[in-house]
């Protein structure tokens, strides 16, 4: 099998850099995770808290910690160098091929979609973001990979969009449609649609930062060439 990764990250309108953070970590026992994080606020503030839980994130994952750990062990950092008074959100979604299933943390007040062949599933669930409350805990889903499986999660600039224009947000049922209509090998292209349209919804002026990220499990070809490929489009 294969892992598709999309990622897809825009700035809120007229500011000049993001706060949303994303970044992909190898697993020291084969896989790969993807980390999405939507730092309190905008502009350069929300960029560096963001930012930060990312690379702490990254650093754990590739050091050997599970993901559960790595969540708590970032709020807990935050939590202390903030003094209690910055949250962000954190989603890990990990392809984990030692125990051969789809691990995802999630502190958001954003869904994480799953589809696969047999079922769709959407999580969530009310829970906390991080570095706010002492006691938090992340809500955590284990399921097995499969050839087809598809895993989409996003930041609240994509949810609430349209919302200050029109005063209605995005459809999920839209973002649904689009998750719907491709397949585990169009996890960029998924990525940039949803993205696409949050944007039209938005009049291409986004309201917030906007993040989205796709994780695809595929067939893989049946002697593929052992080369592991990362695409980046970084506009300045």
């Amino acid at each position: 099998m294969e892992i598709k990764i999309g990622l897809a990250k825009t700035a809120k309108y007229a500011m000049e850099v993001c706060g949303d953070s994303c970044d992909i970590a190898e697993r020291p026992h084969g896989g790969i995770s993807a980390i999405i994080a939507d730092g309190q606020g905008n502009g350069l503030a929300a960029h560096h808290t963001s930012g930060w839980v990312v690379n702490k994130a990254v650093q754990l994952i590739t050091d050997g910690a599970r993901d559960g750990a790595v969540a708590r062990a970032v709020h807990d950092y935050l939590y202390a160098m903030k003094d209690k008074k910055v949250s962000c959100t954190l989603t890990v979604v990990s392809a984990d091929l030692d125990t051969e299933t789809a691990v995802i943390s999630r502190n958001s007040n954003c869904p994480v979609i799953v589809r696969t062949e047999d079922y769709e599933s959407v999580y969530d669930e009310p829970v906390e973001p991080i570095g706010v409350n002492r006691h938090m805990k992340p809500l955590m889903y284990e399921i097995p990979l499969e050839a087809g499986m598809l895993i989409v999660s996003y930041t609240d600039g994509i949810a609430h969009a349209g919302r200050k224009r029109t005063g209605h947000a995005a459809d999920f049922d839209k973002i649904m449609e689009i998750v719907r209509k491709n397949k585990a090998e169009d996890a960029a292209f998924i990525a940039k649609s949803i993205m696409d349209y949050a944007l039209t919804l938005d009049a291409d002026k986004a309201s917030d930062d906007m993040t989205v990220l796709v994780l695809g499990v595929t067939e893989g070809s049946s002697n593929p060439p052992r080369i592991e490929q990362i695409e980046v489009t970084y506009p300045y």
